[in-house]
């Protein structure tokens, strides 16, 4: 290697991906990258049990670019940070294991940082399911993932924008963007990487999303796990919010208020109707009728409207992606919103009200 060659750091977090780290680790060896530029290639494990690492010190052996690191810390971020610490190169790219990537994917964030000086890169979050009857789920999932009227309008799913965004997918980034911001929130399970592009933001850095920087996510294939999955993603952002005194963008609040309005309607009525009964006649009584009566209207419309939304949005989706999606599109929708929701409520109260998080939390849905 000549003495004028950059190195490109590729990091990678993993644990227990034995049936997906060599196709993975044989489509980072095929990417293409300009002149005067080489790859390094570092895969924090978080010490797997499954055969992964035997698999993945195997590939390691044949091809010396990539090196395996041992992650203790068994998450995301602790793996990101091992893999930075030990990085050479100029300029950094984050991989995922479950993501499918076109052979110009690393040379196009290198080009987006030279062409824009942004701190992060990027491209859209492109999701896809698998093809085929079996596959019909997962694709309603990715289907609703992909839209922004259920993402809240988030620009990372609209595979045409380029310019600046909140957050990005993955991300790449200059040496120097850690050396300024520091590295991943080692506390955080999930969102360490929503909780960095805040930071970034808040320092005054910018982050730019472009069409160019083509991937492909798959998601989960059932509607539990992305109901789980996104129940985890929904809880660790309240510590994030209370770590930097604000949200990264308001369409995080918004799956939180809605269940809990839900809930507090529910609770209300029923401690009306519980209540009324056991009352004597008069004034008061009439004004506990009233009360319930209007907490169960209000539940009843803020139920029905969120249906006909819904309902709305999963024919769109359906007469643009697939008409056997339907079917599967409401429920997906509602694993979204009410894993999200109902995690931010469990979230808030164990950021505010027990000042730690919960370890069952930390279990991650997917490794």
């Amino acid at each position: 290697m000549s003495g004028s060659t950059q190195t490109i750091s590729v990091i990678v977090p993993c644990r227990n991906e034995r049936d997906f780290i060599e196709a993975f680790c044989r489509s980072v060896a095929a990417q293409t990258v300009p002149g005067g530029w080489a790859l390094e290639v570092l895969i924090a494990d978080g010490l797997s049990d499954d055969g992964t690492r035997e698999r993945l010190a195997a590939f390691c052996a044949q091809d010396a670019r990539f090196v395996m690191i041992d992650n203790p810390g068994r998450i995301v971020s602790c793996g990101l940070n091992r893999c930075i610490e030990q990085a050479r190169g100029a300029f950094i790219v984050r991989l995922d294991v479950h993501t499918v990537y076109a052979d110009d994917y690393i040379a196009q964030c290198l080009a987006t940082w030279q062409r824009t000086g942004a701190d992060n890169v990027g491209g859209p979050w492109k999701a896809q399911g698998a093809q085929g009857p079996q596959g019909t789920v997962q694709r309603a999932i990715a289907a609703a993932f992909q839209s922004r009227l259920v993402a809240g309008g988030a620009l990372s799913r609209d595979l045409a924008y380029e310019g600046e965004v909140d957050t990005v997918y993955l991300g790449s980034w200059p040496r120097q963007t850690f050396e300024r911001f520091g590295g991943f929130d080692e506390t955080l399970v999930r969102n360490q990487d929503d909780e960095h592009n805040l930071r970034i933001h808040k320092g005054g850095g910018r982050i730019w999303q472009s069409a160019g920087i083509r991937s492909t996510y798959f998601p989960r294939a059932s509607k539990m796990d992305v109901f789980r999955q996104y129940r985890q993603y929904g809880y660790w952002k309240p510590f994030v919010m209370k770590k930097h005194g604000q949200a990264a963008a308001l369409r995080h609040l918004i799956p939180g208020l809605f269940v809990g309005a839900l809930m507090l309607l529910a609770l209300l009525t029923l401690v009306g109707s519980l209540s009324v009964g056991a009352m004597p006649l008069g004034a008061f009584r009439t004004v506990s009728i009233w009360a319930t009566l209007l907490s169960a209207g209000g539940l009843l419309a803020l139920a029905v409207a969120y249906g006909v939304a819904v309902y709305a949005i999963s024919f769109s989706i359906a007469r643009q992606q697939g008409r056997e999606l339907f079917k599967h599109l409401p429920d997906v929708i509602a694993a979204y919103h009410f894993g999200y929701g109902l995690g931010s409520l469990r979230g808030w109260w164990d950021a505010i009200v027990r000042g730690r998080p919960d370890p069952a939390f930390g279990r991650l849905t997917r490794p």
